[in-house]
């Protein structure tokens, strides 16, 4: 009896830790884009005064969120400016590239959002970078019309964006 609660009690505890660590609100993102669902699920960090993309060096992976890693979620195939992810879930990762950012998206899913296997990687998309105005907390954005969508990443004054396709 006292072995099962045990671990009735260790399997409790395995999954409560995980979430008392989580520090940032969740935020989800959804679009329909030509028949396809596409939605992105993250955490929504705040800057608290930081400038947390001027921040990054060159080459830099950022977890684009926080806590759990980034989720984008598809029920059917796009397309990236010719770069294709097909349907399924994928984790979100940015790279910074110069002036620019590279999105990443990785076949690995369900991990911490600072645990990236560059192996696991499957495309890299460039990312239009933009002014925007200014948003403490962490956001995602997806807009779809017809067979066309967009993706905006939007924190401080700043918008990382890709055009993207229904396949």
């Amino acid at each position: 009896m006292k072995t099962r609660f045990l671990g009735g009690a260790l399997a409790a505890l395995l999954i409560a830790v995980p979430t008392a660590f989580a520090q940032s609100p969740r935020g989800s993102a959804e679009a329909t884009v030509g028949g396809a669902t596409v939605s992105i699920e993250y955490g929504r960090p705040s800057l608290n005064g930081r400038d947390m993309l001027g921040q990054a060096n060159d080459g830099m992976v950022w977890r684009l969120g926080a806590d759990a890693s980034t989720t984008l979620t598809t029920s059917g195939d796009l397309d990236f400016a010719g770069t294709k992810i097909a349907a399924g879930s994928y984790s979100l990762f940015a790279k910074k590239m110069g002036d620019g950012w590279t999105l990443l998206v990785n076949s690995q899913t369900g991990q911490w959002g600072t645990e990236h296997d560059a192996s696991m990687d499957i495309a890299e998309i460039p990312l239009m970078v933009h002014p925007g105005e200014a948003r403490e907390q962490f956001t995602v954005v997806l807009h779809g019309q017809g067979n066309d969508g967009m993706l905006h990443f939007e924190w401080g004054e700043t918008v990382l964006m890709a055009m993207f396709k229904a396949d």
